[in-house]
């Protein structure tokens, strides 16, 4: 089977202006020159450069795969996918995409705001080359997906940013297109739509979609995909297995710390997540893990696991140096799990999280994992909450 995506050599180039030295002109001459030359780089003072976006970048997409794609700000990742999704020409290169696209590249990416939800569907429907009945048999699953129900017929240039991005993302990824492509759609919204759309994005890809996403989420990325590929400077510095590219996008990360910083740098944190979170009552074990590669040899490497409530006050921590013993990790990658027999906690909500830190346990060598948020049921009584609690504890080498 042919891949769905065919890149090879794909460059693009700006030219830019530089100005020298101010010149002195009237403000209406500044003006002028403006509208003239909108980009600036007429009359005495100025320079031009060529400004390369993308450097010979080459890679194919299976069908039916997720594909992910990292790199800094200004790494040329906006601008390929402006190029795989027609909206920009590329100064050289041949691209190959066999089937219908939609994209979704910025908050409201083809709706006009001037028309109403219900009118931006059917033109977004168009746009990709469906029938008036073949959207209006997807309407109803578009519009209960978005949630803006309410605001249908309400023209979108009043929608609030996260209105806009459910109802673009509900078009995009309900019509049935044969390559979906994603610019961080999966960083906006609140927790529930971003939750949604991730199941949304599996069941698409099950039903043989090719899908194209930029994330800066590590978690969203492992979860979604099993390859990808790192540009900076628009050139490719890493392509292969998701998890080699999130380890290389890390390192890429802490190559640029300041040097004085005390960050834990030799611990790469993949993901962490709470065994069945949803579940939790006062009378419950509770589990979770934490997934990390050491890229150095690292002595008395203390995990914590501390758990807060709702009002900042932390209740539970424990920590892999309890007994005044702490683990010394090899290269390599690791999972470690903490399990807490019968939590004990009264009833409310809380969020936990890992600690790595060197020595100290909150020294300036920390690196903590992102928070975690969980309800627990059961006990409504008030009782004191226990801190430094000790726990059993396991890690081992994947």
């Amino acid at each position: 089977m042919k891949p769905a995506i065919e890149v090879k050599n794909l460059s693009k180039s700006y030219v830019i202006s530089h100005q020298k030295e101010v010149i002195k002109t009237s403000t209406l001459k500044n003006v002028s020159n403006l509208i003239k030359k909108p980009l600036g780089g007429g009359g005495p003072g100025y320079t031009k450069e060529t400004f390369w976006a993308l450097k010979d970048v080459s890679f194919d997409v299976q069908q039916g795969e997720i594909f992910g794609i990292l790199g800094k700000n200004g790494s040329g990742k906006s601008t390929m996918l402006k190029i795989l999704s027609r909206i920009v020409d590329p100064t050289k290169g041949d691209i190959k995409i066999r089937g219908r696209i939609a994209s979704l590249l910025e908050v409201g990416t083809g709706f006009h705001p001037e028309l109403t939800g219900r009118e931006n569907v059917f033109l977004n429907g168009s746009m990709l080359g469906l029938s008036r009945q073949e959207i209006i048999g997807k309407f109803n699953q578009i519009v209960e997906f978005s949630e803006v129900e309410r605001f249908l017929d309400t023209p979108v240039k009043f929608y609030s940013s996260g209105m806009y991005v459910r109802l673009a993302f509900s078009v995009a990824a309900h019509l049935e297109p044969d390559v979906l492509i994603l610019d961080e759609v999966l960083s906006v919204g609140d927790s529930a739509f971003q939750k949604k759309s991730l199941n949304k994005i599996m069941e698409t890809m099950r039903s043989g979609c090719t899908v194209l996403m930029v994330s800066h989420s590590a978690e969203s990325m492992r979860t979604l995909c099993k390859r990808g590929l790192m540009l900076s400077n628009g050139e490719i510095q890493s392509i292969g297995s998701i998890d080699k590219v999130l380890v290389d996008y890390k390192k890429s990360q802490i190559a640029q710390l300041d040097p004085t910083s005390t960050i834990l740098r030799e611990v790469i944190i993949h993901y962490s997540k709470i065994k069945n979170d949803s579940k939790l009552s006062t009378e419950s074990d509770f589990e979770a893990e934490v997934e990390f590669t050491v890229t150095e040899p690292i002595e008395n490497c203390h995990i914590n696991y501390l758990i807060e409530d709702n009002t900042g006050k932390i209740v539970v921590h424990t920590r892999t140096n309890f007994n005044g013993n702490s683990p010394s990790f090899n290269k390599g990658n690791y999972r470690a799990k903490i399990r807490i027999p019968r939590l004990g906690l009264n009833e409310g909500g809380y969020s936990s999280w890992f600690r790595f830190s060197h020595e100290k346990e909150y020294g300036e060598y920390a690196l903590d994992t992102p928070r975690k948020e969980f309800d627990v049921a059961g006990r409504k009584e008030k009782s004191l909450a226990v801190i430094d609690v000790p726990a059993e504890w396991e890690w081992k080498k994947k």
